[in-house]
C-alpha cells in the first residue's frame, strides 16, 4: 500500500513538472557576427604598411583605385604627399590631392615642363584667338568706315543735284547720321573691349 503511494506521486511530479516547463523545440545557436575587415587604402597597401585608423591618406586614395596613389607617389612621393595634407585643412585636401595627382600626370607625360608646358600651350591659343578676334573687328570697323564714306558722298551729291526732292535728301541724311552714330558707338566699344582684355599676354618663362 505504502508503494504504491510513492508510485503514484512519483508519477503526477513528473507530469505536474513537465506541464510547468514548456516544451521548446530544439534551436541551433546564434552563430557571432562576422568580424569587419577593413580594407587598407591603396596607399598602405603600395607601402605595406599597416592602415592606421585615422590614416591621413586613406579618404583620398581608396583601395578600389591603386593607380591614383602610385601616380602621385611616382612624382612626389609618399612623405611630402604626407606632409602636405597634414599642413593643410581637411577642407582643402581633397582638392590638394587632386592637383597632386593632375601634376603628377602632366609631369609623366612631359618630364621638362609638366603641367606648365599644357598651361602655355592654352595660353598661345587664346592668343591666337584674340588676334584674330581682333583682325575680325579691324575689318569690321572699316567696313563700317567704307558705308559712313559713301553714305557722305552720296548726300554730298544729293545735295548738289537740283533734282532731288528734299524727302529724300533728308532721308539721306537721317541714314548718314545713323550710321555715323552707330559707327561711334562701335568704335567705344572695341577701345573698351582693347582696354579690359589686352591682346599681349606674358609668356610663362623665358
Amino acid at each position: 500500500m505504502g508503494y504504491s503511494d510513492t508510485t503514484t506521486a512519483t508519477t503526477i511530479t513528473s507530469k505536474s513538472s513537465r506541464s510547468v516547463s514548456p516544451s521548446s523545440p530544439s534551436s541551433p545557436p546564434t552563430p557571432p557576427p562576422p568580424a569587419v575587415v577593413v580594407s587598407p587604402c591603396a596607399a598602405c597597401k603600395i607601402l605595406r604598411r599597416r592602415c592606421a585608423e585615422k590614416c591621413v591618406l586613406a579618404p583620398y586614395f581608396p583601395p578600389n583605385d591603386p593607380i591614383k596613389f602610385t601616380t602621385a607617389h611616382r612624382v612626389f612621393g609618399a612623405s611630402n604627399i604626407i606632409k602636405f595634407l597634414q599642413e593643410l585643412p581637411e577642407s582643402q585636401r581633397a582638392d590638394a590631392v587632386s592637383s597632386m595627382v593632375y601634376e603628377a600626370n602632366a609631369r609623366l607625360r612631359d618630364p621638362v615642363y609638366g603641367s606648365a608646358g599644357a598651361i602655355c600651350q592654352l595660353q598661345k591659343q587664346v592668343n591666337d584667338l584674340q588676334a584674330q578676334l581682333a583682325k575680325t573687328q579691324a575689318e569690321l570697323v572699316n567696313m563700317q568706315c567704307q558705308q559712313a564714306n559713301l553714305m557722305a558722298l552720296i548726300c554730298m551729291e544729293m545735295a548738289q543735284s537740283p533734282q532731288a526732292s528734299s524727302p529724300q535728301q533728308q532721308s539721306f541724311d537721317n541714314n548718314f547720321i545713323n550710321s555715323s552714330s552707330q559707327l561711334a558707338a562701335f568704335q567705344a566699344n572695341l577701345n573698351l573691349l582693347d582696354e579690359s582684355h589686352p591682346w599681349d599676354h606674358p609668356a610663362l618663362w623665358t
